[in-house]
């Protein structure tokens, strides 16, 4: 019989991607999640030298030996104990995603994923065989759960918690209490704790709190090095974990997704990591000129209100205009020259809010937001 699977079937294409395909030309790009810079040059030069020196074959599964230590060495502050062990190299943060709920999930298990969510999550533990159990992130507790939402959730069949900070797509963090509260929350119903901190060094104001190293070892933490290097399209990150059992079984998951990463691209993110160590503090920078930018022009539109964030590089503000749900106003921003997601690409808790990436430069933002400004005024007719 010729058919797909109910699978496929299940999963539709993402509403970030259906309004990128939209655009014009001519419209000021607030959709997709892109750094606009490029990779440290010593990163390039480093890729390019290692293809010449024949660095283009299979790697071992988990990756470089090399930029594994280096990769736990990074995190030693937090816990000593890590070695090239506990890092396996995943071609990307979502080929880890992938991993790891191939490793974790069973039919008839649900995971608890955050709303708004990245869009890969519900779809990444459907194809696992589990269900999506989704808990509220909301506007008004500052994209923060609370433990009562999440115990009013967890059931028998739920084998893992996922917590995403700094958050794609609201930008919200957590405190340190904040992430202590939510440990003991995985800690005291046996899950594991999945932790999505690909924005780890895209914080503001304060110290980026991580889950690792927080009293609890049953933590896979998932990485890229697209939004802090600038290499989304070299599609390379890694998993780490200080639980033994779980590398060996995300190892495994790992070979049969996609069987190692590229060999010389690795030689070129362990360059980086060694002679560019504070390149993404440099990006960080221009990127929180850009968010006090756009919250401030985003906070004198009538009708919208917007957090700021203290992580990653979106924004994800109220906007109200009666009569219009959010992907009807994204549809007239993008009529209007302004290309941004709804909220509703990140789950139905989004709706009302809209998306905009903050990944292109201050005069653009500045022009993107007179546009914003101009429909939203005639939509609300003020």
């Amino acid at each position: 019989m010729v058919r797909f699977s109910d699978r496929a079937n299940s999963i539709r294409p993402t509403g970030v991607r259906r309004m990128f395909d939209m655009a014009g030309d001519d419209s000021i790009q607030f959709g997709l999640g892109e750094p606009d810079f490029q990779p440290p040059p010593v990163a390039i030069e480093a890729f390019s030298r290692a293809m010449d020196e024949g660095k283009n074959k299979y790697t071992t599964t988990a990756g470089l030996p090399s930029l594994r230590g280096k990769i736990a060495e990074m995190w030693h502050h937090l816990d000593p104990s890590l070695d090239e062990e506990n890092v396996c190299i995943t071609m990307s943060g979502t080929n880890g995603l992938l991993d790891i709920f191939l490793a974790l999930v069973q039919p008839g298990d649900n995971v608890m994923l955050p709303e708004p969510y990245f869009p890969l999550y519900p779809p990444d533990v459907v194809i696992c065989g589990g269900e999506p159990n989704l808990y509220p992130c909301t506007f008004e507790n500052g994209f923060v759960p609370t433990i009562e939402d999440l115990e009013s959730r967890v059931d028998e069949n739920t084998v893992a918690i996922l917590y995403n900070f700094p958050s794609n797509p609201t930008g919200g963090n957590v405190t340190e209490t904040q992430r202590d509260q939510l440990v003991d929350f995985a800690i005291r119903h046996d899950l594991w704790l999945i932790t999505d901190e690909v924005y780890d060094r895209i914080v503001y104001d304060t110290p980026h709190v991580s889950f690792l190293g927080a009293g609890y070892d049953k933590v896979i933490m998932v990485q890229s090095f697209s939004k802090t290097f600038a290499m989304t399209g070299w599609r390379i990150g890694y998993l780490l974990s200080p639980d033994d059992d779980a590398m060996a079984q995300l190892t495994k998951m790992q070979y049969y997704v996609t069987a190692c990463s590229n060999d010389a691209m690795q030689h070129a993110v362990l360059e980086a990591l060694e002679s560019a160590p504070n390149y993404p503090e440099e990006m960080c920078e221009e990127f929180k000129a850009r968010r006090d930018l756009i919250c401030q022009r985003l906070n004198a539109i009538p009708g919208v209100s917007c957090h700021v964030p203290t992580g990653a590089f979106y924004v994800f503000p109220k906007v109200d205009v009666p009569g219009m749900n959010s992907e009807e106003i994204a549809m007239a921003l993008l009529e209007g020259g302004v290309l941004c997601s709804p909220g509703t690409a990140f789950g139905e808790m989004g709706e009302g809010h809209l998306r905009f990436a903050y990944t292109i430069g201050r005069e653009d933002i500045d022009r993107g937001m007179d546009r914003v400004e101009t429909v939203l005024r005639e939509l609300r007719g003020d």
